[in-house]
């Protein structure tokens, strides 16, 4: 269900839903809707390749009955959208996201003016009230990558001077993560440097998602918490008919061990194959051999961000030369750099599944591309940080959070 995607402007639920949702964590988290926005991971939606299936949601079926509603209202003040101290607003980068996890959440998107003068200056401007709220601002820094920092700085600073209480910035996305260390003499760390820009803008926490290497939550000097989205992949690939016993989980290089690891532990213990590849330059990746067996097996291959694919194409070629029969590729993010999608397309992978941490455009869809939605797990987590709970308490721990 961490799969699911749920595409409308606002909320489908009655008022009466709105009230139990905010004022009681028990039963928004139990209370026995057939057609609620949450299910259970043992029972994960199909998606076909491309654009992921959308469920129509039946809203007539989601009224309580009278019994429970005139019990609720006897208990439970009566319930005004506007009274809830948690608001969420959405930058330009990723809308769509954003949406879903107001839908998933049962809430409204913030009412927000963001508009860009001739000059290229970036103008932001609160159409709503967050004096006293927790804000959380949902935008990822992806391409145009500081366009989009630029914009999500200025919205922290616009929520600070508004008087919020707590303001989180959402970052499904954190562009300059790979920026996270000197290779060479004479170079910046730019993941550091956007954190300081983030607290300095007047953030209290960072909720993110997949970060490119565990170090660059120490960049900061707020709370992060650290989403993952392995289970959303997880749960896609539980629902595809592959025999364990013919699965390997392949890392497409040194660095990402430990990810891929982790994967293929909750993927049946499945085995780990690692490819060694040698980089001349950035964006420039050069596969020299295989440790590990892949013959005759299903390989999944797994990676935080494509970029320009070449690591993860190179990998999928010699993987079939060393005998594996279907492979497929799951990442976190799509940055999708030119050429990625000529390269992605050219038939070396079955499958290639990603999450919409990043918007993928109508014109780089292609048939073997899948998009899952994070929607449910973001809006899930930002529940959390709201109430004061812990991300890893059961039965959430499959969430994913740090």
């Amino acid at each position: 269900m961490m799969a699911s995607l749920l595409q409308c402007p606002t909320s489908p639920f009655p008022p009466s839903f709105s009230s139990i949702n905010r004022r009681s964590p028990v039963l928004r988290f139990h209370f026995p809707f057939r057609h609620a926005v949450r299910c259970n991971l043992v029972d994960p939606i199909k998606f076909d390749n491309g654009k992921p299936y959308a469920p129509l949601l039946n809203t007539s079926a989601l009224h309580l009955s009278s019994t429970a509603t005139s019990h609720l209202e006897n208990t439970l003040p009566p319930f005004n959208k506007y009274d809830t101290r948690l608001r969420i607003f959405s930058g330009t980068a990723n809308p769509a996201l954003s949406h879903e996890i107001a839908c998933y959440m049962g809430l409204e998107l913030g009412k927000i003016k963001i508009k860009r003068f001739a000059d290229g200056e970036i103008y932001v401007q609160l159409q709503e009230s967050v004096r006293g709220c927790d804000v959380f601002l949902v935008q990822p820094t992806c391409p145009p990558a500081n366009e989009n920092l630029m914009e999500l700085l200025i919205m922290i600073d616009a929520c600070r001077r508004a008087s919020a209480k707590t303001i989180t910035a959402v970052i499904p996305y954190f562009g300059y993560a790979r920026a996270d260390r000197k290779t060479q003499g004479r170079e910046s760390i730019a993941a550091k440097l956007v954190a300081n820009l983030i607290t300095e803008a007047g953030a209290n926490r960072v909720l993110a998602c997949d970060l490119h290497s565990g170090q660059s939550i120490g960049y900061f000097d707020i709370p992060v918490d650290h989403v993952y989205g392995q289970p959303v992949i997880l749960d896609y690939l539980a629902s595809k008919t592959i025999c364990s016993d013919e699965l390997v989980v392949v890392s497409p290089d040194v660095g990402g061990v430990a990810r891929a690891r982790a994967f293929a532990k909750k993927l049946s213990d499945a085995p780990l194959a690692i490819v060694d590849k040698r980089r001349h330059g950035h964006n420039v990746a050069e596969v020299m051999n295989l440790i590990g067996d892949v013959k005759g097996k299903v390989a999944v291959m797994v990676d935080d961000m494509i970029d320009t694919a070449g690591t993860i194409t190179k990998g999928a070629a010699l993987l079939h030369q060393e005998g594996a029969r279907e492979v497929y590729a799951c990442s976190t993010h799509a940055v999708f750099s030119p050429p990625a999608i000529e390269r992605l397309s050219s038939g070396l992978f079955q499958e290639v599944i990603i999450t919409n941490t990043i918007p993928v455009s109508e014109q780089n869809y292609f048939p073997q591309l899948t998009v899952l939605s994070v929607a449910n797990l973001l809006g899930e987590t930002i529940w959390r940080v709201h109430d004061d709970c812990s991300g890893g308490i059961e039965p959430y721990s499959s969430l994913g959070i740090d």
